[in-house]
């Protein structure tokens, strides 16, 4: 089965095209280029599903729609579930979550079949536990590192942003700036890392993804996985059990 796969964030609409599990192409455009997507499908071999998940917006859900039409497909929009891909979500309404975490949290366990802090590290961070028996325990969602600069910029007089670079010791106010913001999104990964072993999760794995992964990843202790687009994994997922 060919699957069109879309993943619609705040800043980047991620897709990739899997035929039988396996990818045949992956690639992104800004959100805000998100009407160029038509043209670019069209010269892909067809796909059978079109299926996706979108945090961006209604204008960007009218933009994917044309653009499956072009293809003569209609998308399905993921929405979270109580129970779906042998994941269950501990959520006090499933339907709220949203649908990147869920379909992130499924790829997780299709890929790993074990506990896991599942985290999406984009313009937000999401933090996301998930027991070793598929069920989804909740999750933390934290500002991305861009925000929190861009919100020390807003908020005060002499703290601007600006580049800097990661530091243990920082000796220059862009670089604490940097390294407050990379150790803030650390903690609560290793907070919520913590938390899931003192639930009795043995050995949680951290599954990291999104566009901060470079940034994150390096000052993380325990087991890290990088998976460069897990959502689009737990689309895949979805859309082959509900083509069966």
């Amino acid at each position: 089965m060919r699957i069109l796969a879309i993943d619609a964030g705040n800043s980047r609409v991620k897709w990739g095209l899997a035929e039988d599990g396996a990818w045949l192409r992956q690639s992104w455009v800004p959100t805000i280029e998100a009407d160029s997507l038509g043209a670019a499908w069209e010269r892909l071999p067809a796909p059978q599903a079109v299926i996706a998940t979108n945090v961006a917006g209604d204008q960007v859900e009218r933009s994917l729609t044309a653009a499956a039409r072009r293809l003569h497909r209609r998308i399905r929009f993921v929405r979270g579930a109580a129970s779906q891909c042998g994941v269950r979500s501990s959520y006090d309404d499933p339907g709220q979550l949203g649908a990147d975490r869920w379909a992130a949290l499924i790829g997780a366990w299709h890929l790993y079949r074990g506990p896991c802090v599942v985290v999406g590290a984009g313009t937000t961070m999401t933090v996301d536990a998930l027991a070793g028996d598929g069920v989804f325990l909740g999750g933390m969602i934290v500002p991305g590192a861009d925000l929190m600069r861009e919100s020390l910029a807003r908020g005060t007089a002499g703290l601007k942003a600006g580049p800097g670079q990661f530091s243990f010791f920082p000796a220059r106010t862009a670089d604490a700036i940097e390294s407050g913001a990379v150790n803030a999104l650390a903690g609560a990964v290793e907070r919520m890392q913590r938390y899931l072993r003192e639930a009795g999760q043995a050995a949680p794995l951290i599954v990291l993804s999104g566009g901060a992964v470079a940034r994150l990843a390096p000052q993380l202790n325990g087991g890290v996985e990088v998976v460069d687009n897990l959502v689009l994994e737990g689309l895949v997922r979805i859309a082959l059990e509900e083509g069966k």
